[in-house]
């Protein structure tokens, strides 16, 4: 029961605690700059396990054969990718058009636009309560396809420039923060279902949404304490990135809400959509910028967490709602469907 109810605190107040977060980040990193300088591997590294945090307890949860399932909602599946390989790129190609002058500035914009969802979305889905095996084949599939359509997006985007995608970077964020706490996740059910028996290991189930929570918390808090001279310093830049940014997320998030509707998707399965659609891999995109670009093609994808954490946060504390409105789509397509099965 006591874990539960640290469940329900951690959700309700979860508005709160991220933007406490950022604010300790913040406060904290900014003098610490020169520390943070001096041990940025040490900083990526916690970074790495904090998101690792975030999926692993997530997993115990997963069931393995449900996977297979998953794969096989193509239709799903089409839509993660449309958003992500189709929507994202020309959305953000017409806000760059519109709001970004400086072409270093746009074309960093437009490579976070062009590089798919980041294993945070598992995260988010877990907490959501959504489709946690389809958000886990949506992002693997999503790994696989950016290898192609990330470096065909730029060409177009940028002729002038030659794009290397680091992909073994990005086998390597695969194997770290999908496939190892997935593994681990499922022997660690397998354990403690052995130990503790179905009924006992169900008792303790909140404990692990919660730690994900205590996790998305501290990765949070880490972002802006090792981007915090960047966002400060270069405040200017951050503000010039708010409206396209804002628009992005806004209008991806209300129209896959709306066309997952349409289709027919439960809220599971959109929650995973969704969130897979909408946020960005930031740390790839900053990856690819820094051996492909300049400097300032990178400040996109170091401050699109400040956007992206804030209205993903917020649309996780809009679930009881969309529940709500995806349910009554079920029930409004159910009605239409005895209408005309009827005589």
């Amino acid at each position: 029961m006591k874990l539960k109810t640290l469940q329900d605190h951690l959700n309700k107040w979860l508005l709160l605690y991220v933007v406490l977060a950022m604010a300790l980040g913040l406060g904290i990193g900014y003098p610490a700059a020169a520390w943070t300088k001096a041990h940025q591997s040490q900083v990526s590294n916690l970074t790495t396990l904090m998101v690792f945090l975030i999926i692993y307890p997530m997993m115990i949860n997963l069931r393995l054969e449900a996977l297979v399932k998953a794969g096989k909602n193509l239709k799903g599946l089409s839509i993660a990718v449309l958003f992500n390989f189709l929507w994202a790129p020309l959305l953000g190609w017409l806000l760059a058009r519109a709001f970004l002058h400086d072409p270093m500035l746009a074309l960093g914009f437009l490579l976070v636009m062009v590089v798919p969802c980041s294993s945070m979305s598992i995260g988010y889905t877990g907490l959501a309560e959504g489709n946690l095996e389809l958000a886990t084949v949506t992002v693997a599939l999503s790994f696989v396809l950016a290898i192609v359509a990330v470096p065909l997006w730029m060409l177009g985007f940028a002729a002038n420039y030659r794009v290397e995608v680091p992909i073994q970077d990005m086998l390597m964020s695969i194997l770290t923060v999908l496939i190892a706490p997935m593994m681990l996740g499922y022997l660690t059910r397998l354990g403690l279902t052995k130990w503790l028996g179905e009924k006992k290991f169900k008792e303790i189930q909140p404990f692990f949404p919660s730690l994900s929570l205590l996790a998305m918390y501290g990765i949070v808090f880490l972002i802006f304490f090792a981007k915090a001279t960047l966002i400060i310093e270069k405040w200017n830049m951050v503000l010039m990135l708010i409206l396209p940014n804002f628009l992005f997320l806004l209008l991806t998030l209300a129209v896959a809400t709306w066309v997952n509707r349409k289709l027919g998707l439960s809220y599971r399965d959109h929650m995973a959509i969704v969130f897979a659609s909408t946020g960005k891999n930031n740390g790839t995109a900053i990856a690819i910028a820094a051996t492909a670009f300049s400097p300032m093609v990178a400040i996109p994808a170091a401050t699109m967490p400040i956007f992206q954490i804030l209205f993903l946060a917020l649309y996780l504390k809009m679930a009881g709602w969309v529940r709500s409105y995806f349910d009554q789509g079920e029930v409004s397509a159910g009605k239409k469907k005895m209408v005309t099965h009827q005589p």
